[in-house]
């Protein structure tokens, strides 16, 4: 039998894949998305840093569940009293700002509107360096080949980006029309519960005003 050679993969397909790993790496190597849920009246606080100033920091989040979905947040410098960013009762942000100084930025949220229920609140709070971007620009490659999968890995790491993020926009959405569907559905069960009591109520009324009306008559006839 003649053995068939196998196809030998391109050196191009290891490149691409191992600068994407690097892009997906360096995505998550100084923040991504977390989930956590806001006992009420809880305060806490997230952190991360700047290794410079004027850093982007970006700073996202969304209120999954709980109460009207709404939520307290600030976010600031360690050290400074100042906020760079605050905001009461909301339940959606997406943010980006530079940062005024290297140092750590807290973004804090406070569950105080509600006594009872609890939150869940999706949040990401990245650094994101504009002078590696920079240089990765500026850094001759060695052919023009590996130029132009340098750049369709930049672009695959943003598209994949705003894929993302608009799937935690997505699914925010998605929860709060799922509340207000069972909100919805709870106050018609209720309403068609009264609304049947109701009926039975006036039933009962109009077979005793009758009752009472003939027990009259009938007394009024005998005498």
């Amino acid at each position: 039998m003649e053995s068939i050679p196998r196809r030998r993969r391109q050196p191009h397909t290891f490149l691409v894949l191992g600068l994407l790993a690097l892009v997906l790496l360096a995505r998550s190597a100084r923040g991504d998305a977390f989930t956590y849920r806001f006992q009420p009246q809880e305060r806490q606080c997230f952190y991360v840093h700047a290794e410079k100033e004027d850093e982007k920091i970006a700073f996202y989040f969304a209120v999954q569940s709980g109460g009207n979905f709404d939520i307290d947040y600030e976010v600031r410098f360690v050290g400074n009293d100042r906020p760079i960013l605050a905001g009461k009762d909301e339940s959606q942000g997406d943010f980006v700002f530079s940062s005024p100084s290297a140092g750590e930025i807290s973004a804090c949220f406070e569950n105080s509107a509600s006594t009872f229920d609890s939150k869940v609140v999706t949040v990401e709070l990245m650094a994101e360096s504009e002078e590696n971007r920079k240089q990765s620009r500026k850094t001759p490659a060695p052919n023009e080949s590996q130029t132009k999968v340098e750049e369709s890995v930049a672009n695959i790491g943003s598209s994949l980006g705003s894929i993302h993020r608009n799937q935690l926009y997505l699914r925010s959405r998605d929860n709060r029309n799922f509340s207000t569907v069972k909100s919805t559905e709870s106050r018609i069960y209720w309403f068609a519960i009264f609304q049947t009591l109701l009926i039975i109520g006036m039933a009962i009324l109009q077979v005793t005003i009758v009752q009472g009306f003939f027990k009259g008559s009938l007394q009024k006839g005998r005498v």
